[in-house]
């Protein structure tokens, strides 16, 4: 019998545990894409208790609170901070099976050096000394990026944004962690969304003019780039339900556009249309300027309309579309590449019946001799938990190229998730040493380490090339 998450944890074999101790454990951390607040980093946030730092926004902890019957008073209502994370000690030891029950004891044993198991009875306990060491001076936001030696972020920014934090940590020039700014252009596209007037008229006032036009809106996004650029961006990123496809001329996306601008209700078609438009514009962009484009494809967001009502966007309602994506995602990247403005690409999904589509399409677009320029990106969302991962490994090396992938990135909002890279590292290095021992792969460390480091770090290092 194993002891409970030990040294060893998730390292089921001789070379697994090799793998992981003497090559991926200590490589750095490219967390390329997360959702911290460039602010909190500038600041060197510091936190009030456990609460604070572990429930606080975390939407993957609040619906499991949920599921486990919790009153939402105890989850975002005035419940004592307390009162809230015996609520959470109450339902994480209800967890096994979920991600959720592992990333929480990681985080209890690397940051505060708990390895106790979580539960209604340790509870009390844990509280007192995790809140013993979150008062200590060393445990801020810049010492989590030192400790876990993350090599660079990339945090999530609106073309409007004005990275005002992005210049104060640069010009500073302490921190050794790179903090990169990522171009979401979602609301420009969402024309089918409430407050797509509002925006533009918010994206208007930060260029200068007026955007009445599909000219007007491109050019604004173009000079945002630009702006982005000049602090270090090196990636984009779009939240997509589905792929839309319906070429057209920009003058039918002008007419798209003054409808919406008029509050007229547009069809499926119109909508896809302008949102086709935008997509290509900007992927050519990009391409221009040598950044990496981010689709995040499949959440299906906001179900619940009595709580969104409630509580807003990104707080646990959200689940797996089931929509086709093969034809219009592989119309849209044949467009750019037609025109020669293709650039690096990254596919993620949510739906892992989605995965040989994806899988499949990087090697229809991989003819510019750039290494790894499609990928398929790491377990997202629903899909970032053991047998989720594995499985896109696994469909990545039968389908594609392992070798280049360029790993794991946390998506999150919190500081407290670099174990989640360890995570990712110990199941890589299992899946990898498992091939070893059955003799589906040499047995050979140092190649098999190689790897190991190049999907851990190096590639995406490569991959991203920011100076």
């Amino acid at each position: 019998m194993k002891k409970f998450m030990d040294q060893d944890f998730l390292l089921k074999s001789p070379m697994a545990v090799k793998l992981y101790h003497e090559y991926a454990k200590e490589m750095p951390i490219y967390d390329y894409h997360c959702h911290l607040k460039p602010e909190e980093i500038w600041e060197d946030k510091r936190y009030n208790n456990i609460t604070e730092i572990w429930l606080y926004g975390d939407h993957y902890k609040w619906r499991a609170m949920r599921l486990n019957g919790i009153p939402e008073k105890y989850i975002t209502g005035d419940a004592s901070d307390y009162d809230k994370f015996m609520a959470w000690a109450r339902t994480v030891e209800k967890c096994i099976g979920n991600p959720l029950y592992h990333w929480t004891h990681l985080e209890l044993q690397r940051y505060f050096d708990i390895h106790e198991v979580l539960n209604e009875k340790t509870a009390p306990a844990i509280w007192e000394k995790c809140n013993a060491i979150i008062a200590q001076e060393d445990f801020s936001a810049r010492q989590f990026l030192k400790k876990f030696n993350v090599y660079g972020v990339g945090t999530t920014d609106d073309p409007v944004d004005t990275l005002e934090y992005h210049d104060k940590i640069r010009e500073e020039g302490i921190l050794e962690t790179k903090v990169l700014p990522t171009y979401r252009p979602d609301k420009a596209i969402n024309i089918d969304q409430d407050g797509f007037v509002s925006y533009l008229d918010t994206l208007g006032n930060v260029v200068g003019y007026k955007l009445d036009t599909v000219e007007k809106i491109y050019q604004a996004l173009a000079e945002r780039m630009d702006y982005f650029g000049e602090r270090g961006c090196a990636f984009s990123d779009h939240g997509l339900l589905d792929v839309p496809f319906i070429p057209g001329s920009i003058e039918e996306s002008n007419t798209v556009l003054a409808k919406a601008l008029k509050g007229e209700v547009l069809t499926q078609e119109e909508v896809n249309l302008y949102k086709t438009g935008v997509l290509l514009f900007v992927g050519e962009e990009y391409a221009k300027r040598n950044w990496a484009m981010q689709l995040h494809i499949g959440a299906l967001r906001n179900n619940s309309k009595k709580m969104f009502d409630k509580l807003g966007p990104d707080t646990g309602y959200d689940s797996v579309v089931d929509v086709n994506i093969a034809s219009n995602l592989s119309a849209l990247l044949n467009a750019l590449e037609e025109k020669d403005a293709l650039p690096k690409t990254i596919l993620y999904t949510v739906n892992p019946s989605h995965h040989y589509v994806l899988a499949t399409m990087l090697g229809n677009f991989s003819t510019d001799s750039v290494k790894g320029k499609m990928q398929f990106g790491s377990g997202w969302w629903f899909c970032d938990q053991k047998d989720g991962m594995i499985r896109q490994m696994t469909d990545l090396g039968n389908l594609g190229m392992l070798a280049n992938f360029i790993g794991m990135l946390t998506d999150s909002r919190s500081f407290l998730s670099y174990p989640r890279h360890e995570y990712f590292r110990r199941i890589l290095c299992n899946l990898i040493g498992e091939w070893a021992e059955d003799g589906e792969v040499p047995y050979d460390h140092e190649f098999l380490g190689g790897i190991v480091q190049d999907i851990c770090f190096t590639n995406a290092q490569n991959y991203f090339k920011v100076d």
